[in-house]
């Protein structure tokens, strides 16, 4: 017996959890877990399902297209580790959270590569026998600097995620639409409100009582992708900036693993730059 997810997006209609639940009984397939959401505004129904079964993809694929509504997204996936390529900078704290999760077995993921315009973190990443490739954004102009990086990126045979660890340059166009809806990126929520080299200085200056994380999907507008996790802490008066520093990036670490096993897992569907979770 094999397990599937079944992930389907369609415009909403009556009957489609039935239909769908009847494709899956005509095929024997035991239902172990089902999740259904429908957006009013938009009319959009999602599913996802965990089934187990003996069953052709192909067949079983074509009998859900022959039932959902015309358009319907259907994809049928094994869960089956994903191949992950981390791009970093010089911060450790979330690479290094990733990297340890991994470690332990936390993610369903193989990391088949850290990619950095820096060397500062090769030697960490080493002790978990990964490869470390740099490549320097020096003297480079950025689409030169990018093609370098889409081109080691795409010498490994498939990369089903790109995750942004505190990578500290702005992304082209090209290089998103190259890897579209496959990049993941964390930062402080600050953003808009507080930009620039020091956040949190800029945070501490304004009395804050509370910072956070966003882990989202690079789009084109900086910052401002489809959000897949965030979290907030409570900070006091007491707090330097420091001190919100070392808060801010507790937050950020486990708010990027976090929204990074909710993809590892195919639990998050994407529509109109907002995100279902399930």
């Amino acid at each position: 017996m094999s397990q599937y997810r079944v992930l389907i997006d369609a415009n909403d209609e009556k009957g489609l959890v039935h239909k769908v639940s009847s494709i899956f009984y005509s095929y024997d397939l035991n239902i172990l877990s089902n999740s259904e959401f429908v957006d009013r505004e938009s009319n959009k129904f999602f599913m996802r399902s965990v089934v187990d079964g003996n069953v052709d993809n192909t067949e079983l694929f074509k009998a859900l297209h022959e039932v959902l509504p015309e358009h319907s997204g259907i994809k049928i996936v094994k869960p089956e580790k994903k191949n992950i390529i981390i791009m970093a900078t010089k911060e450790i704290h979330a690479l290094g959270d990733i990297l340890i999760r991994h470690e332990a077995g936390e993610l369903e993921a193989n990391i088949v590569a850290v990619i950095s315009n820096y060397d500062n973190l090769e030697s960490f990443v080493k002790k978990f026998d990964i490869p470390y490739i740099t490549i320097s954004h020096q003297g480079l102009e950025r689409q030169e600097h990018e093609s370098k990086i889409i081109e080691a990126i795409q010498s490994y045979k498939e990369v089903d995620f790109i995750v942004l660890a505190k990578y500290m340059r702005i992304l082209t166009p090209r290089f998103v639409e190259t890897f579209e809806n496959k990049i993941i990126n964390i930062h402080h929520s600050f953003l808009p409100a507080f930009i620039g080299a020091n956040p949190y200085k800029q945070a501490y200056d304004r009395g804050v009582k509370i910072i956070g994380a966003t882990a989202h999907f690079v789009n084109n507008n900086l910052d401002e992708g489809p959000i897949i996790a965030q979290e907030t802490i409570h900070v006091t008066h007491a707090y330097s900036w420091k001190d919100m520093q070392r808060a801010g990036r507790d937050v950020e670490k486990v708010v990027l693993s976090k929204a990074l096993k909710l993809a590892l897992e195919d639990r998050i569907f994407t529509y109109a730059n907002r995100t279902v979770i399930f």
